[in-house]
């Protein structure tokens, strides 16, 4: 079986172009994206193909799960998918069939080279409800978001949580603190796991260094943490905005490297940043 590895600002995957819907795919991505036995990768990412989009998508976690939204491996794949288009193609747009919907990825080029590929991740959706939200541009009211502050214990002490929805559900902690000494691989995995979500979240960490910047890190529910988060990075930049902290374009500084995400406030958002080939192999 050949396999692509690819990587997003350090979110890594394992990549299959396939025909085959119904292999043991979760078992596979067990093995392959065990980083001491395997390949080693965040997940495994399936290009296959669709009757309503130029390809379908699938993103199995590292645990095996499968997951509704992923903005790197979008990116990841739609280079790959252009990558191994006909050369004479000269897409402006690329359609990809999720689990969540229909995707959009707008890609840019400049001298006939593809210089960035930006992702559409969906309308936003916030607390439990998955109520979908507005900000009004005339008077910088939110029309819902009752829901999407939570207040938890998490250690004995209280956690304020921002409850968003990018295709995955997401926890995000705004914090003044140095984030490099969060101890997020002991609150991370309470926070995903805790009675409050069911289906366990994602949970972020983030320090605003100003109205365009923040810094943050990242738990991905069925992974651990991760070097970046396309899904999460959209989280941050919805709530920040709501909340009143940042503007409609972001620059969300993970530990490998930085994604760009823009929302207006209402519809889509949409998640920028970078998508490398790292090598091709075979798996027996």
């Amino acid at each position: 079986m050949k396999f692509t590895k690819m990587q997003g600002a350090g979110n890594d995957f394992v990549v299959i172009r396939t025909r085959i819907e119904n292999r043991d795919w979760s078992k596979l991505a067990v093995d392959m994206c065990n980083r001491n036995y395997g390949v080693g990768a965040d997940g495994l990412l399936l290009l296959l193909p669709s009757k309503v989009a130029d390809f379908k998508m699938r993103i199995l976690n590292a645990d095996g799960s499968e997951s509704k939204a992923c903005g790197n491996g979008m990116r990841c794949l739609v280079k790959l998918f252009l990558d191994e288009a006909d050369a004479e193609r000269k897409d402006t747009e690329v359609t990809i069939e999720t689990v969540a919907g229909i995707r959009r990825a707008k890609i840019h080029r400049r001298q006939g080279k593809v210089t960035e590929i930006q992702a559409s991740m969906g309308e936003p959706r916030v607390g439990h409800n998955g109520e979908s939200v507005t900000l009004h541009k005339d008077s910088n009211i939110v029309d819902i978001t009752n829901d999407m502050n939570r207040l938890v214990k998490v250690d004995g002490k209280d956690l304020l949580l921002h409850l968003v929805t990018i295709g995955n559900p997401h926890a995000v902690h705004f914090t003044k603190d140095d984030i490099t000494e969060y101890p997020l691989s002991k609150i991370g995995p309470k926070v995903e796991q805790h009675r409050l979500f069911p289906d366990e979240t994602n949970y972020e960490v983030v320090k605003v260094l100003n109205r365009r910047e923040v810094e943050a890190r990242v738990w991905e529910r069925g992974v651990g943490e991760t070097l970046a988060c396309g899904s999460g990075a959209c989280a941050i930049t919805v709530a920040g905005r709501l909340l009143g902290y940042l503007d409609s374009k972001v620059d969300v500084k993970l530990p490998g490297g930085t994604l760009t995400v823009e929302w207006q406030g209402q519809g889509e958002v949409f998640l920028s940043g970078p998508a490398v080939t790292v090598y091709s192999g075979s798996w027996s």
